[in-house]
C-alpha cells in the first residue's frame, strides 16, 4: 500500500505499529505523541510542551479498567481481594516495562540516549500512553481486544500470575542495596501459639532504626510477613523511607516506642 501523504519515517512507523497492534492506526499523530518521552518534548507556539505524559495519565486509567474487566470475566468465582491483588501484579511498573519490551516498543521510543535504560519506568509509561492512543483512535472495544489478545493472551499467563507470591524480602534487599541502606532482619522464637507450635517474630531495621515487625510459624514466614509491612510503608510514605523517620532515632528500643506494643502483632500466618 502506498501513502503519498506520509513521509518515509511516518510510513515506517505506520507499518511498525500495524505489526505490533494488529490493526491500522487511523490518527498516526496520537501514536507519535504516545512514543515521545518528555526528554524529546516538542514546544507549541503557545509554549505548551508536547510529550506522552498526558496520554500516560489516561492510559493508566484505561488499562486498570480493561484488566479489571478481563479478570472479572476470567475468574468468575474469585472475590474482590483476589481480583485486586491479581490486577496490581499485572499493572505494576516492572510488569509494564517487561511487556513493553516484549512488544518491541523500545525500538520506537523517542527519547534522549541517556534516558533509554530498561531499568527505568519509561517503557511501562510508554505502554500506558500507547493504550490511551488506541482508546482515542479506535475506541474501547479495539483497545480491549489489544490488551486481551496481544498482551494478556500472548505475553501473560493469568493463572500463573494470579497465584504468584511476591517475595517482599527480596524486594526490600534490592531497595536497600540500591539506596545504600543497612538492612537487618532480626528473627527469634517467641511464645508458643495455643496449638503449641513454635512462633517466630521478625523485626526489621533500616540503618538501625525499627521499621516493622510481624510473626509466623517459621523464620521465613515471619520475615516475609514483616517485609510485606515494611514494603507497604515504603510505598505509602515515599518521602519518608524506612530509616529516615524523623521521629525515630538509631539504637532506640522498638518496644519502647510510643504506640508500639509488641503484644499487638498480627496473628501468625502459616506457610
Amino acid at each position: 500500500m502506498h501513502f503519498p501523504s506520509l513521509r518515509r519515517q511516518e510510513t515506517d512507523l505506520y507499518h511498525s505499529l500495524k505489526n505490533i497492534l494488529g490493526f491500522r492506526p487511523r490518527h498516526l499523530e496520537l501514536y507519535q505523541l504516545a512514543l515521545r518521552h518528555k526528554s524529546q518534548s516538542l514546544q507549541r507556539e503557545d509554549g505548551v510542551l508536547l510529550n506522552n505524559e498526558r496520554l500516560e495519565f489516561l492510559g493508566d486509567a484505561v488499562l486498570d479498567s480493561l484488566v479489571a474487566d478481563i479478570l472479572f470475566r476470567h475468574f468468575d468465582l474469585e472475590g474482590e481481594g483476589f481480583l485486586t491483588d491479581t490486577r496490581s501484579k499485572i499493572v505494576k511498573r516492572e510488569s509494564l516495562n517487561n511487556l513493553s519490551l516484549e512488544l518491541g516498543l523500545d525500538r520506537l521510543l523517542l527519547t534522549s540516549a541517556r534516558t533509554a535504560s530498561p531499568r527505568q519506568s519509561i517503557f511501562g509509561n510508554m505502554l500506558e500512553a500507547l493504550i490511551a492512543a488506541i482508546y482515542l483512535d479506535r475506541g474501547y472495544k479495539t483497545c480491549q481486544r489489544f490488551v486481551e489478545k496481544k498482551i494478556l493472551g500472548r505475553l501473560v499467563d493469568l493463572e500463573d500470575i494470579a497465584h504468584q507470591e511476591e517475595n517482599f524480602k527480596s524486594m526490600l534487599l534490592e531497595w536497600s542495596q540500591h539506596n545504600k541502606k543497612k538492612l537487618d532482619f532480626r528473627t527469634a522464637e517467641c511464645d508458643a501459639s495455643p496449638s503449641r507450635n513454635p512462633v517466630f517474630e521478625c523485626r526489621i531495621y533500616v540503618d538501625d532504626v525499627f521499621v516493622s515487625s510481624n510473626t509466623g510459624y517459621s523464620k521465613k514466614n515471619a520475615q516475609q510477613n514483616a517485609a510485606r509491612l515494611a514494603w507497604e510503608k515504603l510505598k505509602e510514605e515515599p518521602k519518608e523511607k524506612p530509616g529516615e523517620n524523623p521521629g525515630e532515632t538509631p539504637g532506640e528500643n522498638p518496644g519502647e516506642n510510643p504506640g508500639e506494643n509488641p503484644g499487638e502483632n498480627p496473628a501468625p500466618v502459616a506457610d
